[in-house]
């Protein structure tokens, strides 16, 4: 997961410096296990059917990152809408980046990738908590 290969015409998207269908799978699976076993935020998952969930997220990232959209799930004010009324906040968004930031380096993704995912995600704040 070299961060820094280039073919001569083309710049790589993230999605494809980060490893490809095989990284984005694997970190949502370390993910989701870090979140699910999160005392402080693991309640907002407690009605969720996490494989549909998980195929939602790797989806979203896939897109997000540069790579193919087969995304359809809701945007993201609307996909969160249930979870804000439930008391979604920032807090809960910090966990969320914590346990983003832990999988990442838990996969051996090199720093600066990392920086660019979390910059990525933490762009989606304001909307995923609808403000």
């Amino acid at each position: 997961m070299s961060s820094t290969e280039t073919t001569p015409d083309k710049v790589l998207t993230l999605y494809e410096r980060i490893g490809g269908a095989v990284a984005v799978d694997a970190a949502v699976d370390v993910f989701y296990r870090k979140v699910l076993a999160d005392y402080r935020i693991n309640r907002f998952f407690d009605d969720i059917n996490m494989d549909k969930q998980a195929a939602k997220q790797k989806a979203f990232f896939t897109m997000a990152f540069g790579g193919p959209n087969t995304y359809t799930g809701k945007d993201l004010r609307n996909a969160h809408a249930r979870l804000v009324k439930m008391g979604l906040g920032n807090d809960h968004f910090d966990v969320v980046m914590e346990h983003l930031s832990a999988t990442l380096k838990e996969l051996n993704v090199p720093q600066d990738l990392i920086i660019e995912v979390e910059t990525l995600a933490e762009s989606t704040r304001k909307d995923v908590l609808s403000k």
